[in-house]
């Protein structure tokens, strides 16, 4: 067991339609505004920003003994909401900065990369998009893939931040628009590994697909990838519920570099899904199961639908 002054940890959370309360002509944001059918109000949008905080201040924190270094985020629309993230209550004495695009999403949701400055230094960024044509041969839009490298413990990673198209039309109508991001996403990959065969590479997001889905597998397969959150997934738990079947749609692999129990610099410690009892549903049918900002156009006034996935390296 490592020291815990030498772990860094590095989450990724979907934090279920991170809306400001603000009308965007450019995005179907209508959902999330005082005067919607949800009443998406000024408190309710102070009391999300306030609960996904403190949520991103405890991961990682019983062995680290201290906050994530990396958060990837997903359903984030602005930067607006990202500033008021970073400055809130339990975040804002950190050196939290943020990495974020606006991507061509129809509802205006996109991933994003918070990390703390004193102990990551961002070199580069950019974004790609994935080009999905539905069934009329009309680009179909969904989340870019956010890359970014930047030295962590004076050591060159990269990370790809993901939140692939959904399945609301159907797995099986759809698994052709993961198959389509997962591509893309090895690309970027081989670019990387085109300039140093060696490159370490961190891959995290919500693949709206399980770890045993075409999708995943494809890319861990083309990429020699190991997924370290695979093992996590039991009936009994996952990153989210749908039907009271636990999934894992919420995930992180890595290079194979991190596993060397050889390999100099930073190696994986350990993989965790965040699910303290805080975030869950307390009681009746749903007890148990992640604590929700909105079902439908309920409002419950939890945190997200989602639970945070993390994992830890050592140096």
């Amino acid at each position: 067991m490592s020291s815990i002054s030498n772990l860094y940890t590095i989450a990724f959370y979907n934090t279920e339609n991170l809306f400001d309360i603000y009308l965007d002509r450019r995005t179907n944001d209508n959902d999330f505004l005082p005067t919607s059918a949800k009443n998406w109000t000024k408190k309710r949008y102070e009391t999300k920003i306030y609960k996904l905080g403190s949520v991103i201040s405890k991961i990682g924190v019983e062995s680290a003994q201290k906050p994530p270094t990396i958060i990837g985020l997903a359903e984030v629309e602005n930067d607006s909401v990202l500033k008021d993230l970073i400055n809130s209550e339990d975040l804002k004495l950190y050196n939290y900065k943020f990495i974020h695009y606006n991507s061509l999403d129809e509802r205006g949701i996109d991933v994003a990369l918070l990390y703390n400055e004193d102990e990551f230094t961002v070199e580069h960024s950019e974004t790609f998009n994935i080009y999905i044509q539905d069934e009329q041969a009309e680009q179909d839009f969904t989340r870019d893939i956010l890359l970014v490298t930047g030295y962590l413990n004076n050591e060159k990673i990269h990370i790809l931040v993901n939140h692939w198209p959904s399945r609301h039309e159907g797995s099986d109508q759809t698994e052709y628009k993961r198959l389509l991001a997962s591509k893309k996403a090895s690309e970027i990959m081989a670019n990387l590994k085109e300039h140093n065969l060696d490159s370490k590479i961190i891959v995290m997001g919500d693949f709206n697909d399980n770890p045993t889905s075409n999708s995943m597998l494809q890319l861990k397969k083309e990429n020699s990838l190991y997924n370290v959150t695979e093992s996590l997934w039991s009936y009994s738990r996952g990153s989210v519920n749908h039907n009271f079947t636990w999934i894992l749609f919420d995930q992180i692999l890595l290079s194979q570099n991190f596993l060397n129990l050889k390999g100099q610099g930073l190696q994986f410690e350990r993989a965790n899904i965040f699910d303290e009892k805080f975030l869950t549903q307390h009681k009746g049918k749903f007890k148990g199961q992640p604590f929700r900002t909105y079902v439908g156009k309920k409002y419950k006034g939890g945190f997200s639908d989602h639970f945070p996935v993390y994992i830890q390296l050592k140096k």
